[in-house]
């Protein structure tokens, strides 16, 4: 669900107390993400705005988020409005979805000026727009032009038209009167059916409209309820559910909520050149190693050109000058083959290009041979990266983007790659008693644990016959922890929607590594093997350090 107005009425509260104050960085860390770093009476803190569709709300987060690292146009122009300047204070149009900020800034001249950076939490038209002191807007995250929208135009030099108000009582005035017979969300500014459901079942049950609304207005907790295949919150429990509540503080219930949710879209975004360049490369590829294997299947027929030469030469007599084709019996069974001439030349030189065309054939077969096999392996490095990239972070997005650059790839990306060395790579690690379990979640990681981390009596994991991480256990190899890092083996492979997933293990000191090839790919021949359904609940329960 997405959140009421009486919800983020309490979120715009809490954030008041700490204004006014200085916005020190801004970011837009995805294209519906807005993250504003301040300081206010006395302490550092950051905003967090989404104007995503399903996810659009506002609260003080204490996360940490990767930045892009080409900040956006509409960033630019909203650092060049609202960095360094002071939120002076933080209004809600009413009670509903709809909120600005008042942020003076010097402008060019020195003057000061109070721009307004307004917030419109509406799920699919939730929007971030900047305006200045009169009104006019400056941009915004999410433009809509005349031809999609003649109510709202939302454009740069546009004047701002305010969201129209619907005609709603205010539930917190004086005086409430309800309708028995209408639903609330229908009667007040800033109820959605779930709260009025609460209201009403809280009301039928004995309690009064304005007790509940004072226990509304001053709670500082978020309930979170496991519907199953749903689940819903409010800043007030929801009794109506007859469900055990998970609680947490309010603002870290929406950094608990979301932070997950939108960080893989967040690297679906700021990934999206990777996602592409590695399905171009493996469309190319596939059709390169197409187009080999006609290649070898040519090449492989080439014995019939011996037969040609070899019959010109030994009937060549027989054939008249200028013909565009014999016919001439064959040394094994005496049939008639056809053999094609070109009639500007004799006999003798149409025998000699049939033994040229035999001896490239044969070469061929060679040649292609191997540019086929390497065809295959480089098929098999991107769908590798291809997975990799499928379950990436940041970071490790980040390394596979250096790692392609360091290879030749992405010549045309290599300035976005931050060079930093002697870094360790950002792989994961769990603890399961005295036991470390390292997970590597692309090449550059895997190579690390495998060949740098690792010592000759750990152990390593990884899928059958599959793509997948290197998994690498340091200390005691119980049942359970041999389980725990197969689970983790296969959740981070090809496998990991698939049961009875084959995962191979064997000590380090097996492994060999494969002259000239990709990154990350070893071989070993003495090893045991585990089937595994992967369970992502599971991997909840493990505590990880890293």
């Amino acid at each position: 669900m997405s959140c009421d107005g009486l919800l983020l009425h309490r979120i715009h509260e809490e954030i008041k107390q700490f204004l006014p104050a200085k916005i020190n960085k801004l970011y837009c860390i995805s294209d519906t993400e807005l993250l504003l770093h301040c300081r206010g009476r006395h302490e550092n803190f950051k905003i967090l705005i989404s104007a995503h569709s399903q996810y659009a709300r506002m609260n003080i987060t204490t996360r940490s988020y990767p930045t892009p690292e080409t900040p956006s146009n509409f960033t630019m122009l909203l650092r060049k409005h609202c960095e360094g300047g002071v939120i002076l204070d933080l209004h809600q149009v009413g009670l509903d979805r709809v909120f600005y900020f008042d942020v003076q800034v010097r402008n060019e001249i020195g003057d000061l000026v109070v721009s307004r950076l307004y917030v419109e939490l509406m799920g699919k038209y939730a929007n971030i727009i900047l305006c200045d002191e009169k009104g006019k807007i400056i941009d915004a995250m999410k433009r809509i032009p005349p031809f999609e929208n003649t109510k709202r135009i939302i454009v740069p030099t546009a004047m701002y038209t305010p969201v129209e108000v619907q005609d709603k009582k205010d539930p917190l005035g004086d005086n409430i009167q309800i309708d028995d017979l209408t639903p609330l969300y229908k009667q007040f500014h800033g109820f959605s059916p779930l709260l009025s459901r609460e209201f009403e079942y809280r009301i039928h049950n004995g309690e009064k409209f304005e007790d509940i609304m004072h226990e509304l207005m001053s709670t500082d907790r978020m309930y979170f309820y496991d519907l199953g295949d749903n689940f819903e919150y409010h800043c007030l429990p929801l009794l109506h559910l007859d469900q055990k509540a998970v609680e947490y503080d309010l603002m870290e219930g929406f950094d608990i909520l979301y932070y997950h949710k939108e960080e893989k879209e967040r690297i679906r975004q700021q990934t999206g050149d990777l996602f592409r360049f590695v399905s171009k490369e493996l469309n190319k590829l596939r059709s390169k190693l197409l187009k080999l294997r006609d290649t070898l299947e040519e090449a492989e027929n080439c014995e019939k050109y011996r037969i040609y030469g070899e019959l010109l030469y030994a009937y060549g007599y027989s054939i008249e000058k200028g013909a565009k084709k014999a016919l001439l019996p064959s040394f094994e069974d005496g049939k008639l083959i056809e053999i094609p001439l070109d009639p500007k030349f004799d006999v003798k030189y149409n025998a000699k290009k049939m033994y040229q065309k035999y001896n490239k054939g044969k070469n061929a077969q060679v040649i292609v041979a191997e540019q086929i096999e390497l065809c295959k392996s480089e098929i098999a490095y991107f769908e590798l990266l291809q997975t990799q990239l499928e379950q990436a972070t940041f970071d490790d997005a980040r390394e596979i983007r250096s790692e392609l650059a360091s290879k030749g790839y992405m010549k045309q990306l290599v300035s976005k790659v931050r060079k930093k060395k002697n870094t360790v790579p950002a792989y994961a690690t769990y603890k399961l008693g005295d036991t470390l379990i390292h997970v590597g979640k692309n090449n550059i990681q895997n190579d690390y644990l495998t060949w740098k981390l690792a010592k000759r009596d750990d152990y390593w994991f990884h899928v059958k016959d599959m793509h997948g991480s290197h998994v690498i256990v340091q200390g005691e190899m119980s049942e359970e922890v041999i389980r725990a890092a197969a689970n983790l083996a296969a959740l981070y492979s090809q496998g990991r929607a698939s049961s009875s997933v084959p995962v191979n293990y064997t000590q380090v000191r097996v492994l060999k590594k494969v002259p000239s090839s990709a990154t990350g790919f070893v071989v070993f021949h003495t090893y045991k093997t585990i089937y595994i359904d992967p369970e992502e609940s599971l991997e909840q329960t493990y505590q990880r350090i890293k």
